[in-house]
């Protein structure tokens, strides 16, 4: 009888990024797949080279208006993160992908504290 051997078996979450519309969401993303080795250098939206804002309105506006997402691989965890839009025009697109995600953080602006969307956000989480 053979025993069951398990090789290279990765745990998998989907992370999914929410925020108000400038807090800060997309520096974030770019920050988590620099530090994880999928892009060599973090793009900025005001440079419009920001990985996952990759549609030519998104560069064009510098907002988020699609939901992307990118396979991350942190060693024995495979992170699919889902970066969101922020502005509360695109927040349909935001909240169709809540039905998918296992864990979620929700960005908030430092300088510009609690906006009235992200406690909206808050309670769709």
């Amino acid at each position: 009888m053979a025993d069951n051997i398990v090789i290279n078996e990765k745990k998998h979450i989907c992370l999914g990024l929410l925020a108000h519309v400038d807090a800060g969401k997309t520096t974030l993303a770019e920050s988590l797949l620099y530090l994880s080795g999928k892009i060599k250098k973090p793009g900025r939206v005001d440079h419009k080279d920001a990985y996952l804002d990759m549609n030519s309105i998104e560069r064009e506006r510098g907002i988020t208006i699609f939901s992307k997402q990118a396979q991350i691989d942190m060693g024995e965890l495979e992170v699919t993160l889902v970066d969101t839009p922020g502005h509360v025009d695109f927040a349909a697109e935001m909240e169709r992908t809540l039905q998918i995600l296992d864990y979620a953080i929700l960005v908030i602006s430092g300088s510009e504290g609690v906006q009235s969307h992200v406690h909206t956000l808050w309670r769709l989480l």
